[in-house]
């Protein structure tokens, strides 16, 4: 028996936030991060339907991009003392997941950070507060998927708590607010988007119910992502609402070690100043990923088919795998968005001199492979590798040399 959850109601469409009118309770939290939400009037305009609905209204501000356990923490602790019956979400992918963990810890406040990030061990949630995700930005889909990310900063890792019960109530996909997105960020969270759809579809958890889902999700993305990037606003309508069936798809088939890698490789390098951006780090271990998977037959076929709707040609199974990666590394390339760590420089460019040393990069690499395989993601991709294997993957995605094993 397999399940397949999504939020109660989505509401789509420009102007969708108006929504928020039709909410019924007494106090609404609203959850934000640096400020954008506040810039361009959303937040003010979130707050005034939901006073308009009836309800007070308290703000928990300044959420920072991949957010900590310290965070979450003190979150939880403004909600227990304001007592909402309503979770607001709004920004990115780093508010939403702050406010997911900050409800678990609402609801349950002696439960410990360890206890959440057990997969799928969440107790039943919704005895305090419903809540609702509005995403600002075309790639993460947490506002509608079964997942956040929290990162533990002193150990450098970040940790994915996985549990169908923190699947928001109500998600509001409204582009207007996505048109606000500077021109990097597209380009991160386009291949973030990418990379959730193509996990999905070769997932050992994928299905019938998922694959037309992450199929369409490729087919928008591979049209809209570029022209989005390049200031195409239609696109980058489109662009969010592909991101948002990519993270349906992939919030139920589940993921694969491109994320598990990318959770383990985000912060570890920190302490040199190289925090690698979660969807540069999706597009720069992807290609290299297909390659590894793609000694599966099974996930070759599928990778097949990927190509095959993609139009990319191909005699058979090993072209159209070739031709898939070569068109991945050419969108990296149109996005400015480098092929390898070695060259993961400042605002994830290109650049020949990157953030991460070699000797530290080497120093790490056995605990990044440690930590990735026992990353929640790991489990349901279509190849599993030994310790020794993700290591010699890890250090294919620094040099950008060939996947042969």
């Amino acid at each position: 028996m397999a399940r397949f959850t999504l939020p109660r109601d989505l509401y789509h469409g420009k102007g969708s936030l108006e929504a928020l009118k039709s909410f019924k309770g007494e106090r609404a939290v609203i959850c934000v991060g640096g400020g954008s939400m506040k810039r361009f009037g959303f937040l003010d305009r979130a707050v005034n339907y939901l006073k308009e609905a009836g309800m007070e209204v308290e703000l928990i501000e300044g959420i920072e991009p991949d957010p900590s356990v310290d965070t979450v923490m003190k979150g939880a602790a403004k909600m227990l003392e304001f007592k909402p019956d309503w979770i607001i979400a709004m920004g990115g992918g780093s508010p939403i997941d702050a406010a997911k963990a900050m409800w678990i810890k609402y609801e349950y406040p002696e439960i410990t950070f360890e206890e959440m990030c057990k997969v799928f061990g969440i107790p039943s949630l919704r005895k305090k507060a419903h809540f609702c995700a509005i995403s600002s930005t075309s790639g993460t889909a947490t506002e509608v998927t079964a997942f956040s990310i929290i990162t533990d900063y002193a150990k450098g890792i970040k940790y994915p708590i996985a549990d169908f019960e923190i699947t928001p109530d109500v998600a509001i996909v409204d582009p207007d607010l996505a048109e606000t997105m500077p021109k990097k960020l597209v380009a991160h969270t386009g291949m973030d988007a990418m990379t959730h759809a193509i996990e999905a579809y070769v997932s050992t958890a994928n299905c019938e119910f998922t694959d037309p889902l992450a199929i369409h999700a490729i087919e928008m993305i591979q049209n809209d992502l570029v022209d989005s990037y390049n200031g195409d606003m239609a696109a980058r309508d489109r662009m969010h609402y592909a991101q948002c069936l990519a993270g349906q798809a992939f919030s139920n088939a589940l993921l694969g070690i491109v994320h598990s890698m990318a959770h383990k490789t985000g912060a570890i390098f920190q302490d040199y100043g190289a925090h690698i951006i979660h969807g540069a780090a999706n597009a720069m271990y992807l290609p290299k990923v297909i390659a590894f998977n793609a000694k599966d037959p099974v996930a070759k076929k599928r990778y097949g088919v990927i190509a095959d709707y993609m139009k990319l040609g191909g005699k058979d199974d090993d072209e159209k795998v070739k031709l898939l990666i070569a068109y991945l590394r050419k969108m990296n390339d149109d996005l400015n968005i480098p092929h390898c760590i070695k060259n993961y420089g400042a605002d994830s460019y290109p650049c020949e001199q990157g953030f991460v040393p070699e000797s530290v990069f080497l120093e790490r690499v056995e605990d990044i492979a440690k930590n990735a395989l026992l990353d929640a993601c790991t489990g349901s991709n279509p190849r599993q590798p030994s310790q020794e294997e993700m290591v010699k993957l890890l250090k294919c995605c620094y040099y950008d040399t060939e996947v042969d094993f």
